[in-house]
């Protein structure tokens, strides 16, 4: 969330954010009358309390109770405006630094490089769903039987494919000092709001469970940041990088055609994730790094993929900045998002109270998230990338140590 006193001081500065993310300003003007209401009343109630005191100590016995009884209303006014205000707060999304690309959606996104050879085929490449399907290692259609649609069975070599991605993954990172977790699934709610990552028009994506009053996260980054709440790193401990494998839920909301065939866009996916706390004056420097280990992975993959500096009318509410990663999907002729990194700044930090200690103060640090491996769009890729005429699919060279095999098929 941001910074209450910012919005305050530069609520014009925030409405043109808004305005440059497609949002409407009017969420900034609700938050500034509610904000007026709520520092209105908290001084009434400063002022009642302090009027009880008096009362109690000049033993005005009959004043008093009928003062205490106002307190109560009061702080129960306060209260539900306390809610309603935050609730509001996390509507209002990060401030994109001034240099990134502005623009209305994705169509103004902004291709910094392409790397890889775009595979020539000699024939009509399949998708990756007639491609499982043929080999007998993707199974949708029982899976609706199951679980309903938009899910799936990873079986045989995509079952293995998958075990290698993340041994893979986790092998590059590690060397470079990131730590291995598994992460859980459940998050609460008011943490999962402290993360900025369960405002009202974000509910719709996520699942939650009434009874127990969780929710399934959607990212390892959910329960990874965490690791840092109310936590007070001292400056040589950062950054500290983590690297986190965990089931992911969406619902994916709004989603249509090709995307929703095989396991493109699916409920339930697997995915290894980097988080990291970084000094603030470092963050920018930390994001690159990020991206370079996003790109070590595909490069070691050898799938052809474009890097995309993402536009304030596309880029998620959390993030400063956002770079994404497009993987080359055949069947589709064109680039797809495979995998995300964001510098979210202390969008993040400040609902968690993850800070620094410096020599002069302290401040809170900096967090910044990245996919490492998207494990059903990576297999994609892969079965998309390295298919053959005769229907089977090579496995790249990066997985073999791991696979056990050379080719699926």
């Amino acid at each position: 969330m941001l910074d209450i006193e910012l919005i305050r001081q530069n609520s014009q500065k925030i409405k043109d954010m808004m305005i440059a993310r497609n949002l409407s300003v009017e969420i900034v003007d609700k938050f500034l009358s509610l904000d007026e209401r709520w520092r209105t009343l908290v001084n009434q109630l400063d002022q009642a309390r302090a009027l009880q005191k008096r009362l109690s100590e000049e033993k005005k016995i009959e004043e008093a109770k009928k003062n205490k009884e106002l307190i109560k209303e009061k702080e129960e006014e306060l209260s539900k405006l306390e809610e309603e205000r935050f609730n509001l707060l996390l509507e209002i999304p990060n401030i994109p630094f001034d240099d990134v690309p502005r623009g209305k959606d994705e169509s103004e996104n902004v291709v910094l490089r392409v790397v890889g050879e775009i595979p020539q085929f000699s024939f009509t490449p399949k998708d990756h769903l007639d491609l499982g399907e043929a080999l007998d290692i993707i199974d949708t259609k029982t899976a609706s039987e199951v679980a309903g649609s938009r899910f799936g069975y990873l079986k045989k070599e995509a079952a293995l494919l998958e075990i290698a991605l993340v041994n893979y993954a986790f092998e590059i990172l590690t060397k470079e000092g990131f730590e291995p977790v598994i992460p859980p699934v459940f998050i609460k709610p008011e943490v999962y709001k402290k993360m900025g990552r369960l405002s009202e028009s974000q509910k719709e994506e996520r699942y939650y469970l009434e009874k127990d009053d969780l929710y399934l996260v959607g990212s390892a980054e959910h329960t990874l940041g965490p690791l840092g709440m109310n936590k007070v790193f001292l400056e040589e401990e950062l950054p500290k990088r983590y690297v986190g494998f965990s089931t992911c839920f969406r619902r994916e909301a709004g989603s249509y055609g090709k995307d929703v065939k095989g396991i493109l866009r699916v409920h339930q996916f697997d995915k290894v994730e980097m988080y990291s706390f970084a000094h603030p004056e470092k963050s920018e420097e930390e994001h690159l790094f990020l991206l370079s280990m996003q790109e070590k992975i595909f490069q070691g993959l050898k799938i052809p993929y474009r890097v995309v500096a993402i536009c304030t009318g596309d880029m998620g509410p959390t993030d400063a900045r956002q770079f994404d990663i497009e993987a080359w999907m055949p069947s589709q002729n064109k680039y797809r998002e495979i995998a995300s990194c964001s510098n979210t700044t202390d969008y993040q930090t400040r609902g968690i109270g993850a800070k620094v200690k410096t020599k002069d103060s302290t401040k809170l640090v900096h967090a910044l998230n990245a996919t490492a491996i998207a494990i059903g769009r990576t297999i994609i890729a892969i079965l998309e990338n390295f298919q053959q005429e005769d229907g089977k699919v090579l496995v790249p060279e990066a997985l073999w140590k791991y696979t056990g095999f050379r080719v699926i098929g």
